[in-house]
């Protein structure tokens, strides 16, 4: 089965490229979308084995994962891993989240930053586990972390799925894939992962309170459509987070 991954990017220039020298080989096909960058992202990645997708201006993250699919599933891939440009995510645990992948076609495969959570800043880890949740109810499954954006879908999941794109909705749309793929028969299936923060990193554009609250008010119409959606809640509540 063909593999891809997707690099969606924002003015990554000081991380982009050591991160698509680490990916590539384990892939078939890397897609690295510049979602509108001033600061040479594009150029940085430009030598490289890679498909590099410019957007003039920029439209979200929302626009850039879609443009990525696209690319991806015109590729043939019949898997495509996403991984923030921003350096956040540790390429070497990438292996890890294709083997749970092959192990298990039919989910969705989410790298959890459950480890060594304390790490995360205070008031980022508490928005994370609001949002954890809200998704865990909505999607009817327990998850570790919804907010993570290292993960890996499967080629029909991205076929039947098709959250929007619009510019508010750029965290909101990650949340969609996981609440709307579990209804399409996609679980979430967590893989414990660490995250690199780096001192230098650029500032972070989740914005805990902003990005929560779109996120939260999503999710919530979610529930009241099916009826405060009490079966969700209870399997939440009784069933523990699928772990590979």
């Amino acid at each position: 089965m063909i593999t891809a991954a997707v690099i969606p990017a924002h003015n990554e220039s000081r991380t982009i490229r050591q991160l698509v020298e680490a990916v590539g080989p384990q892939v078939d096909h890397l897609v690295v979308v510049d979602d509108g960058s001033t600061d040479g992202t594009a150029e940085a990645v430009r030598d490289l084995d890679a498909q590099l997708i410019r957007h003039e201006t920029a439209g979200g993250k929302a626009a850039a994962l879609a443009t990525g699919f696209a690319a991806a599933l015109e590729l043939g891939a019949g898997r495509v891993a996403t991984l923030d440009g921003d350096g956040q995510h540790d390429p070497a645990e990438l292996g890890r989240l294709l083997e749970a992948a092959r192990r298990h076609p039919g989910a969705l495969v989410v790298g959890a930053r459950i480890r060594q959570r304390h790490r995360q800043p205070g008031i980022r880890r508490f928005a994370n586990r609001f949002a954890d949740f809200w998704i865990s109810w909505a999607s009817g499954q327990r998850l570790p972390d919804s907010q993570s954006g290292y993960r890996v879908y499967p080629r029909e999941l991205l076929e039947r799925v098709r959250p929007s794109t619009e510019r508010r909705h750029g965290f909101v749309f990650e949340t969609a894939m996981l609440i709307d793929g579990a209804r399409a028969g996609f679980p979430a299936l967590a893989v414990p992962i660490d995250s690199i923060y780096r001192d230098d990193a650029r500032p972070s554009y989740f914005r805990p309170g902003k990005d929560v609250w779109e996120i939260f008010c999503f999710v919530f119409w979610r529930i009241l459509l099916r009826g405060l959606y009490p079966q969700g809640l209870w399997r939440m509540a009784t069933r523990p987070a699928r772990r590979a």
